[in-house]
């Protein structure tokens, strides 16, 4: 079942919108409509961040001892940093 919404819109976002609803054949209620629903929509949410090639290229490039703490190494350069 639809039903109606009043926005309030700045005019020159909603002439930008228009325009952008045209060019891709569509009707402004229909985006709204499809904003909503993606930032609602659980389904759509992921809980990981996709690595891009660059970073899945880097990985395993630079061997580090097992007993290596990366917070301690950062809060030591942290200090120094910052003295």
């Amino acid at each position: 079942m639809d039903k109606k919404l009043t926005l309030s819109l700045d005019q020159s976002v909603i002439a930008k919108a228009k325009r952008y609803a045209k060019q891709n054949k569509t009707s402004l209620s229909k985006m709204i409509e499809a904003y909503f629903d993606s930032l609602t929509n659980n389904e759509n949410q992921d809980s990981e961040i996709p690595i891009s090639p660059l970073v899945e290229s880097l990985c395993g490039v630079i061997k580090l001892p097992d007993e290596f703490d990366y917070k301690e190494s950062r809060a030591k350069y942290l200090l120094e940093k910052y003295k």
